[in-house]
């Protein structure tokens, strides 16, 4: 119990949109997949995932592998192979219905105005091929169409099938309530089971229907009768209701008419929703919580907001150990840059200042969570700028030679302007050059040496006078002893 609060406490409303936008995207890939082979074979490939997944935490290294690879190929594969049918199911009237229109409000073609327009061409003797495509895409299987965006009507067909139109030999294609093509060239059937009295455009009824989920229907010219095609059949249809019957089978009407029907498929959109979220659920949970991995990171502590009016004067510490823990997924492919540790200055006041180091003051990925922290607080020491005039002296070092005295030392300039903070300045009384040795000095002469200016924080308001010039005298000195007297 105690673990599921801790799991449900650290969660931030960042993983909860997270988990809610891909368990949308995984609901609206079932609405839009289902009822195709390619929704199938998803469903086999995420199958081998999970398989592959349990296999890996069981330890069975070859059988994860093999999985994996299996997993990534068949991937693949489904694009290759079903990219007419996915194409299909991406491509949307609209934004509304790819991304929330409901299977169940699309409209249906007219099927009877369908039927009775279709026996009438029969009585008239035209001829006509009407295509109603399924759930696969026709265009790898189609050529030749011109678009046509008309709705249907008796006389819009009659006058596309009129024997005087010049693209009444090639097939319409309806799609809704629309004739989307016309004048569109089919593959021919190379069965050799079909009836001799069948022509050129019954064959290229079968031979679409052969290689699609279309249903098509084709009139005859000749002999005046209507015939249905689908899958592997191809069949003549004596009266209006037959055909009116296999149109609502194909286009999906018989069961929609049925309120038992709509409620069953409320009701599977209803579970398959919840089992998105389900699924996402889970997956997120094993991603940021399983195969938990321990690391160690050390971390430059950054500090920001600070007020312009105060200078860092010190600091106990400038990097911070972090002890994190998260899946070895997200340990793996973590850069130090991604984790860092920011105190926020703002409500600092002059001198000295703890900040305790909290989970607000570390920013890391998602997925990552907190062990412990080392230190725990940081002391920062805070000081008002100031300047102030520090005289200059020369640091001799060795031994002068037993010869030779320095009877005057001028520092050009003698004193220089810091800037700094006041606390600081405070206790700054002089700067040193760098040691000048004495032993080598036997004349008089002058030398240019670099001033040492410490701490690092303090700066001079003249960059040009961190090198200062020391002129120096030599005499030499007198080996005569004063007389006694």
């Amino acid at each position: 119990m105690k673990s599921i609060v801790a799991v449900l406490s650290s969660i931030r409303w960042q993983d909860v949109v997270d988990i809610l936008i891909n368990s949308y995207i995984l609901f609206r890939v079932y609405v839009l997949f289902r009822h195709t082979n390619a929704f199938r074979i998803l469903a086999g490939i995420a199958s081998l995932w999970v398989i592959q997944e349990l296999a890996a935490s069981l330890g069975l290294i070859l059988t994860s592998w093999a999985l994996q690879a299996i997993t990534a190929a068949a991937a693949i594969i489904i694009i290759v192979v079903f990219r007419n049918e996915i194409r299909t199911a991406l491509q949307a009237r609209n934004l509304k219905n790819f991304l929330w229109g409901s299977p169940l409000e699309e409209r249906s073609s007219p099927v009877q105005v369908l039927a009775d327009t279709f026996f009438q061409m029969a009585k008239k003797r035209i001829g006509a091929l009407v295509v109603f495509p399924g759930k696969e895409d026709l265009r790898e299987l189609t050529h030749g169409g011109i678009p046509w965006d008309g709705r249907v009507s008796p006389e819009m067909l009659m006058s596309i099938f009129w024997p005087k139109n010049p693209v009444h030999d090639g097939a319409a294609i309806v799609e809704g309530d629309k004739v989307t093509e016309v004048g569109v060239l089919l593959p021919l059937s190379q069965r050799t089971d079909l009836p001799t009295f069948y022509g050129t455009r019954h064959r290229a009824a079968a031979g679409l229907a052969e290689r699609s989920d279309a249903l098509v229907v084709a009139v005859s010219e000749e002999r005046g009768r209507v015939t249905a095609a689908k899958d592997t059949w191809i069949k003549p249809i004596a009266q209006t209701e037959d055909l009116v019957h296999i149109l609502e089978g194909h286009l999906g009407l018989l069961h929609q008419r049925d309120p038992q029907y709509r409620r069953r498929e409320m009701t599977k959109l209803v579970v398959a929703g919840v089992l998105s979220l389900f699924i996402i659920t889970a997956i997120w949970l094993g991603f940021t919580r399983g195969r938990d991995t321990l690391m160690e990171m050390d971390v430059p502590v950054e500090f920001v907001n600070r007020p312009a009016q105060f200078q860092i004067l010190e600091t106990s510490a400038n990097k911070v150990h972090l002890q994190l823990h998260g899946s070895s997924a997200i340990v793996k492919s973590l850069r130090p840059e991604q984790v860092t540790v920011r105190i926020n200055l703002a409500k600092a006041v002059e001198g000295l200042n703890v900040f305790p180091i909290t989970k607000d003051a570390i920013q890391m990925p998602p997925g990552l969570f907190l062990n412990s922290v080392n230190p725990t607080t940081l002391e920062v020491t805070l000081d008002v700028p100031a300047t102030k005039i520090v005289p200059v002296q020369v640091d001799w070092t060795g031994k002068l030679p037993d010869n030779v005295l320095i009877t005057d030392v001028q520092v050009i300039p003698a004193q220089v302007q810091v800037v700094g903070g006041k606390t600081l300045l405070a206790g700054i009384h002089t700067f040193y050059t760098t040691p000048l040795r004495v032993d080598t000095l036997t004349e008089s002469g002058s030398l240019t040496v670099p001033l040492i200016i410490t701490p690092a924080s303090l700066k001079l308001a003249d960059p040009a006078q961190e090198r200062v010039e020391v002129r120096f005298t030599v005499i030499k000195r007198s080996d005569k002893k004063a007389p006694e007297g």
